[in-house]
C-alpha cells in the first residue's frame, strides 16, 4: 500500500469558469432570482459569493492582506460563525451590482486566481484546511478545496435553475477526491485496534474506491491497500457530494448508504463534513 496521492486541479479552474460564465450568461432575469439550496441566498447572491471567494483569495493570498480574522484559534463553532457573518455580509453588500457587473468580474477574477494559484509550490505548506485538521495543510490540498468550492456551489446554481450538472468525471472525481481527506480528521477520536481498515466506495462514472487506515494510533488515507476492510460504506456520487457538503444529513446519508462489515465504525464515516459554512 501507498499514501494517497495529491489531487491536482490546476488544469481545471478554467474549464469550471468557462463553464460558470456561459451559464450565467443565458439566465433570464427571473432565473437570477431562483432560490438556491443556501438559505435566503439567489442565484445572484450566490454568484457574488463565488466573486466574494475569488476577491477573497487574491487580497489575502496573493496580496497578503487581512483586513478582518477570527480570534486566536477559535472553535469551530467561532470559525463558522466568522465566515457566515463574512459572507453575509459580503452578499448584502453585493446586491447593489448588476448581473452582467458580476459575470465581468467574474471573468477578471478568474484569470488572476488561476495565474496566483500556478505561482504557488503545490508542495508548499500553508494554512490548515480546517475541515480536514488543524495542522498545517500543503498547498494543494487549498488549492483542491477552492476547486470543490467552486464546483459545489456552481452545481447549487445548475439545481437552482434547472440545468444540466457538470457530471463529467475529469471535473466531478476530483472533487470526490478531495472531500475524502476529511475521512482522517472525523475518524481522529475514534481509537481502534491498529490495522483497522475502513473502505468508502463511491459509485457512478465519477465514483471511485479510498482507504482510510489506522496506522500507529493515527488513521490516515492509502491506496493499492490488499488486507481486508473491517467495512465497507458505499454510497452513490450525488448522496456522497451531498454528504460531504451538508447537503443531507447522516440519517438521510444511512438511508441511501450500504454498510458491510463494523456498522458503528462506518456509521462514523456518515458525519463527515468538507465545507465550513
Amino acid at each position: 500500500m501507498r499514501p494517497k496521492p495529491p489531487v491536482r486541479v490546476l488544469d481545471l479552474f478554467s474549464d469550471e469558469r468557462r463553464h460558470l460564465l456561459t451559464l450565467l450568461s443565458e439566465l433570464s432575469a427571473e432565473q437570477w432570482t431562483a432560490p438556491t439550496e443556501c438559505a435566503g441566498w439567489s442565484v445572484k447572491d450566490l454568484v457574488a459569493h463565488l466573486l466574494g471567494d475569488d476577491m477573497n483569495r487574491l487580497a489575502g493570498g496573493r496580496d497578503g492582506y487581512r483586513s478582518s480574522t477570527p480570534s486566536q484559534s477559535p472553535t469551530w463553532e467561532e470559525l463558522v460563525a466568522f465566515v457566515n457573518g463574512r459572507n453575509e455580509a459580503w452578499v448584502i453588500a453585493l446586491r447593489r451590482l448588476s448581473p452582467q457587473l458580476l459575470i465581468d468580474l467574474l471573468s477578471w477574477t478568474g484569470d488572476r486566481v488561476l495565474a496566483y494559484f500556478q505561482s504557488l509550490d503545490p508542495m508548499e505548506v500553508g494554512d490548515p484546511v480546517s475541515w480536514a485538521g488543524p495542522t498545517a495543510a500543503p498547498r494543494w490540498l487549498d488549492m483542491a478545496r477552492e476547486y470543490t468550492e467552486r464546483w459545489v456551489h456552481q452545481q447549487q446554481i445548475r439545481v437552482a435553475v434547472g440545468a444540466p450538472g457538470l457530471r463529467e468525471r475529469r471535473l466531478f472525481h476530483p472533487v470526490l477526491d478531495t472531500f475524502v481527506h476529511a475521512l482522517p480528521h472525523t475518524y481522529r477520536e475514534v481509537a481502534v485496534a491498529d490495522g483497522s481498515h475502513v473502505r468508502l466506495v463511491i459509485t457512478g462514472e465519477a465514483g471511485g474506491a479510498w482507504s482510510l487506515l489506522r496506522v500507529q494510533e493515527l488513521w490516515a488515507l492509502f491506496v493499492d491497500v490488499k488486507t481486508p476492510p473491517t467495512c465497507v460504506v458505499t454510497l452513490d456520487e450525488e448522496a456522497a457530494w451531498r454528504l460531504f457538503t451538508r447537503g443531507i444529513d447522516a440519517a438521510a446519508a444511512r438511508k441511501r448508504a450500504a454498510i458491510e462489515g463494523d456498522e458503528i465504525l462506518g456509521a462514523v464515516l456518515l458525519r463527515s463534513v468538507a465545507i465550513i459554512a
